[in-house]
This record gives structure tokens, sequence and C-alpha cells, in this order.
């Protein structure tokens, strides 16, 4: 890959942070643009270019001197989703709209948008593939899908190079930046603050459904593996094609063999609670990740759930003691 600039949006987030630092050491120019209403201005990594501002106004920076724009800049919470629909219409669908106008204005025309796995709702076939049916079940999925498509059309009208990363469940960190949601909702993050003390113990959702211990299995990436499908899919990105991978490592863990990891790194008693099943959550997600193999050259280099574990547990430490001290 050549020495580029690129704009990413929701740069100063878990997913699109990590990414950003991934540009830069590999020589880039940065420019994160972030509002800051759920990401952290010191999550935006040393040596990018930081503007305080909203995606829908992208063109006040967006000039063709950006050679592509990755795109993160979007609410992710579910459940939020189902109380504010609308929130997420306007963020996460009016934004976009507003970001591609923008890039064609700009002349820029190559695109990575960071979608997930949650467009295809309830899945017919596991592992996943791309062309399973997509029927979210939830506004966020709703909102997501709704951006592949507008970024379908654009690259069918307007010969855009674009691409739609469709994660599963992303965790683990990279140096100094680490998944740090307000709410949290995530079960490792949510596990780990068991492990150090902030919470009593960990919900188990249903120990019922048909998997091997009962409890809910999903696929975890790393985020720096996630991070590198990014890079990659930069070079992959052909003028006028959308190109859809979704990103995984292609087997899944249950809730309780995450809580057991969470204890065998932490060193921690983790006590769990059962609790009933959560309306709509599937009893395996996991990806078919060929495509990103195929298309991208990609392989995950840190598929061990302990691995990703070890990488959270040591930012979560990190970031538990620099709260003490502050």
């Amino acid at each position: 890959m050549s020495k580029a600039k690129y704009l990413v949006t929701g740069g100063a987030g878990y997913v699109g942070g990590v990414v950003a630092a991934h540009l830069l050491e590999a020589g880039h120019a940065v420019t994160v643009l972030d509002d800051l209403s759920t990401g952290f201005a010191e999550s935006v990594p040393a040596g990018a270019e930081f503007i305080e501002g909203r995606v829908h106004d992208a063109a006040r920076w967006l000039d063709g001197s950006y050679d592509a724009v990755l795109h993160f800049a979007a609410f992710s919470q579910v459940g939020e989703s189902v109380q504010q629909p609308q929130k997420y219409y306007e963020n996460n669908i009016a934004g976009s709209e507003a970001l591609l106008a923008a890039m064609r204005e700009a002349g820029v025309r190559r695109l990575v948008f960071s979608s997930t796995a949650a467009v295809y709702g309830e899945p017919a076939v596991v592992p996943i593939p791309e062309s399973a049916p997509t029927e979210p079940g939830n506004p966020y999925g709703v909102s997501k899908l709704a951006v592949d498509r507008l970024i379908a059309e654009e690259s069918r009208t307007h010969g855009l190079a674009a691409a739609s990363l469709r994660y599963f469940n992303v965790a683990g960190a990279h140096g100094e930046q680490g998944e740090r949601h307000d709410p949290e909702s995530h079960l490792i993050p949510l596990v780990l603050q068991v492990a150090l003390g902030r919470r009593e113990s960990i919900a188990v959702y249903g120990d019922d459904y048909p998997t091997p211990d009962g409890t809910c299995v999903r696929d975890y990436i790393h985020v720096a593996d996630l991070a590198e499908a990014h890079l990659l899919a930069l070079d992959a990105l052909t003028p006028g094609e959308h190109l859809v991978c979704n990103l995984g490592n292609g087997n899944g863990f249950s809730v309780r063999e995450v809580v057991e990891t969470v204890r065998k790194v932490t060193g921690h008693p983790v006590p769990e609670v059962a609790a009933p099943r959560r309306p709509g959550d599937p009893a395996v997600l996991v990806a078919s990740a060929e495509t990103a193999r195929e298309r991208l050259g990609w392989v995950p280099a840190r598929p061990e759930l302990a691995d990703i574990v070890a990488d959270a547990w040591e930012f979560a430490r990190r970031h538990a003691g620099r709260e003490a001290t502050a």
C-alpha cells in the first residue's frame, strides 16, 4: 500500500481509533472526524489530526486531498436503538447520506464502511455467509443495512469503490486503545468488570439454548485483526464495486466459555447469576469469513479467546488504575 491520506470518521471510538492507529503505523496521514458523543478525545491516536465535528457536516472539511474515507461514525447500542430508533436513523443513515454526498462533491471515490452482523438478524444458516437473508431484528441493524444499500447504489450510479465490512463480536485491545462503552453492554468487558471488583456478578441470559453448554455462542474477533482487515480492504477497492465481507473467526465461544476464560486469564472468581433469555437473542452467531480470505487475503492472526481476553484484561486494568489516580 502506497502512502496516502485518510479521513476516519468516528476515529475517537473503539474500532475507529484502533484502525486509525494502524493506518498511522503503516505511514499514512490520518484525520479523525468525531463529535465525541460516544468517543473519547484521548482515544485519537498520537499523530492524527483531530477535528471535533459531526459526520453530517463532513463537507466542511472533506476535499480532494483525501485518498479515501473509513466510516465508523455510528451509534451502536442495540438496546438504545429499540428505545430511540429515530436517534439511530438520523445519525447512522442521515449522517452517512451526508458523507456520501460530501465525498461525491469532493471527488473522493474510495470508502470502507464499518457494518455489522446485526444486518442478518436470526440466521437461517450457520456459519453465516454474505448471501444470507438480511432481516435485522432491531433499529441499529436496520440503520446499518440501510447504509449498506446507500453505498451499493452510490457504487452503481457514481462509480464509488467501496467495501462494507460486517463485524461479528469485536474484543481485545491494541496498546492504549480498548473497549469502554457507557453504558457497557458487551460480554467480555462486563465479565472483566466482575474480575476487577466493579460488578458483583455476571448475568447469564438463558442456559437452555441448543448449544453444547446451553448458553449462547458468539464469534469473537480481536480488534487488531479487524483493523488489519480495513487496511487490506483499502487495497481491494474497485471502482463501481460494493464489496461486502463478513469479519469473524469462523468459530464460536459460548457465554460460559468466555466466563471461564476470564477466570483463567485473570485469576479472579467470576460469580454467575442465571437470568431469563433476552428476546431476539439467537442461539448461535458465527461468521463465514471466506469472502474476506479470498478477496482481501485476510486471516485472523489472534484467533484464540485467551489471547483476546488477555489483551482486554491488560487494558481494563490500566484504565482502572488511571481512573483510581485521577
